[in-house]
């Protein structure tokens, strides 16, 4: 399959109240190679139609009559029959704090309005990367058999990033919510590769890293770094500090992909 065809197949619904906004997203969307969109102006029709019609991809704006995007992409993500939806937001919004809880919640793109072209048909392909399974080319390892700790306070953040690896043949991935539950793991089990995250409590990312860092019987594994602050000062030393590669929430799988071929290669 192209990945042009596999463009026109994907099918989209998406959430927004406003007509004008509704027709300016549904054109860019059709000029992007989408034939397949369905629409709900709330919460409510949303989640109907999820169980009638389930899309590719979720397209919803930051404000509905009946709540905000928070709420939607909670609801979706605590039903088993829809917790593994592909979710975008297209939204005005600048405040970080009111889009923290998308970024956690492993969403594919927060895109502004307006946005642009280019921005929206890469959220597009991130969607296909997730549909259409392709093992990750690595020289060193068969992803069947590398063995991944994944470490995250956020459950959702965790199911996204473990459904992001899956779709590139990676399995064997175990799960921890802090730096101190990730220790006791890698102290268990061997590891071919550490994904973290950069703010969790009892001990953060930063400090798991050190701690990996300085004991000679895990310092040669290689660590990818998930952060909604990955493009903060902050965090522009710490990839000298012994993390290999830093990754932005939200977790685009070619992104991903391209980081993954390149620490562990």
């Amino acid at each position: 399959m192209s990945t042009y065809a596999a463009i026109n197949d994907l099918s989209f619904l998406l959430v927004e109240p406003s007509d004008t906004q509704k027709k300016i997203i549904t054109k860019a969307l059709e000029d992007a190679g989408i034939k397949q969109i369905e629409y709900a102006n709330s919460i409510q029709e949303a989640m109907s139609l999820l169980t009638s019609f389930p899309p590719d991809l979720v397209i919803s704006s930051m404000y509905l009559p009946d709540g905000t995007a928070n709420e939607l992409i909670d609801k979706i993500r605590a039903d088993p029959d829809t917790e593994s939806q592909c979710f975008m937001l297209i939204s005005s919004e600048r405040n970080r704090e009111h889009l923290e809880h998308l970024r956690q919640s492993g969403v594919l793109a927060i895109l502004p309005k307006p946005f642009t072209q280019k921005d929206l048909k890469r959220a597009i392909h991130a969607t296909l990367d997730l549909i259409i399974e392709e093992e990750i080319d690595l020289e060193l390892f068969d992803p069947r058999t590398l063995r991944v700790l994944i470490t995250d306070d956020s459950l959702m953040a965790r199911k996204h990033i473990s459904k992001t690896l899956n779709t590139m043949g990676i399995e064997d991935i175990q799960f921890a919510e802090n730096g101190k539950e990730a220790i006791l793991l890698l102290n268990e089990m061997e590891f071919d590769l550490i994904v973290t995250d950069y703010n969790m409590p009892e001990m953060d990312g930063l400090e798991l890293t050190d701690a990996v860092r300085l004991d000679p019987s895990l310092a040669h594994i290689p660590i990818l770094m998930v952060s909604s602050n990955a493009e903060d000062s902050q965090l522009s030393n710490i990839a000298q500090e012994g993390v290999d590669a830093i990754c932005g929430k939200p977790f685009e799988p070619s992104t991903v992909r391209k980081l993954l071929a390149k620490i562990l290669s």
